[in-house]
């Protein structure tokens, strides 16, 4: 009897234990991402304009390439305006190209806010599913395995607030045993 009633608690702690455990869900927004056809055909369109964009900065290059190096060689027969304005040409040239770079590719350029237009609304589908499906799992805790980030997490998995209770509480003890002595 006396270890029926040990096995029994042990039973039923366990029990509680699991009820009260925190499920935890992952999911790979960039496998879904591949999966999706109308995703794949938008990427599709962003690749064919960023070829097109290359292509143009290619042939800027080219056409640089080629003033730069005719004026090399004809330097030395250029005098005052001529020699300018070819300069001037030739560094003209230079310049858009560098623009051109900066404003299609660089960090803040056409590329990445045509390919943010092109990710949100399909994010915002997965955000959608991903909680429907949390919801319907009964999960606190959605990971994403692609980037390591939380996707979606119940209140009542964040315990956020009580760690900053801790941290405030201890500062005022700290700052009342500070002002005692």
């Amino acid at each position: 009897m006396k270890n029926f009633k040990i096995l029994f608690t042990c039973i039923v702690i366990l029990f509680f234990g699991f009820t009260n455990a925190q499920k935890i869900g992952v999911v790979d927004t960039q496998y879904i991402l591949d999966k999706m056809p109308q995703y794949k055909e938008a990427e599709a369109r962003l690749n064919a304009q960023i070829d097109t964009w290359q292509n143009e900065l290619q042939s800027l290059q080219s056409e640089f390439d080629k003033k730069r190096s005719a004026f090399e060689n004809e330097k030395v027969l250029l005098v005052g305006d001529q020699l300018k304005l070819r300069e001037k040409e030739v560094m003209d040239l230079e310049k858009n190209i560098k623009t051109t770079t900066s404003l299609r590719f660089g960090t803040t350029g056409e590329i990445s806010q045509l390919r943010a237009n092109l990710v949100q609304p399909f994010q915002d589908q997965i955000w959608n599913a991903i909680k429907t499906m949390a919801e319907k799992n009964v999960l606190s805790i959605v990971l994403d395995k692609t980037s390591n980030n939380v996707l979606f997490l119940q209140k009542r998995a964040d315990y956020s607030d009580k760690v900053l209770d801790i941290l405030l509480k201890g500062t005022t003890e700290k700052e009342k045993k500070t002002n005692k002595k």
